[in-house]
């Protein structure tokens, strides 16, 4: 018994400190690995809403008649990108109910790690320029 906790402690260390030295994709502040996380989560709790390519809906910036806009597109071609990081992470954790919105809070769902995941997966999807656009909007404030 004490054997195996000790295996998995270390295999899990081990893991870790592989994680940490993960490079970076280039000109991103994401891992592949985060974006290859950020799908599964994303695919799990985000899809059903925002569609599976991060699309969302046809007419996302027209109200609907409960005067609610619906789920805009997360792939760089909506206001995602106007938002930082810090604000991306505020809306996943917070959601937008309390603004009059229907994006449910994520805050006791998905871990701090998970809504930077879903934010690299549906990042990855936007083009160099758009990307380029957010960093210099101070989007990693």
């Amino acid at each position: 018994m004490i054997k195996n906790i000790i295996v998995l402690l270390t295999l899990s260390i081990t893991l870790s400190g592989c994680l940490d030295n993960e490079p970076k994709i280039e000109g991103r502040w994401y891992t592949q690995v985060q974006v290859d996380q950020g799908q599964e989560i994303y695919t799990t709790n985000c899809a059903v809403c925002h569609g599976s390519a991060a699309q969302g809906t046809r007419e996302w910036n027209k109200p609907l008649p409960d005067g609610k806009y619906p789920p805009p597109p997360l792939n760089g071609t909506a206001h995602a990108w106007h938002h930082p990081l810090k604000g991306l992470k505020t809306s996943i954790r917070e959601g937008g109910v309390k603004l009059g919105g229907s994006m449910p809070a994520f805050k006791d769902k998905l871990s701090e790690d998970q809504q930077e995941a879903v934010i690299a997966f549906f990042q990855n999807k936007w083009p160099p320029q758009i990307y380029n656009a957010w960093l210099e909007r101070g989007g990693l404030r």
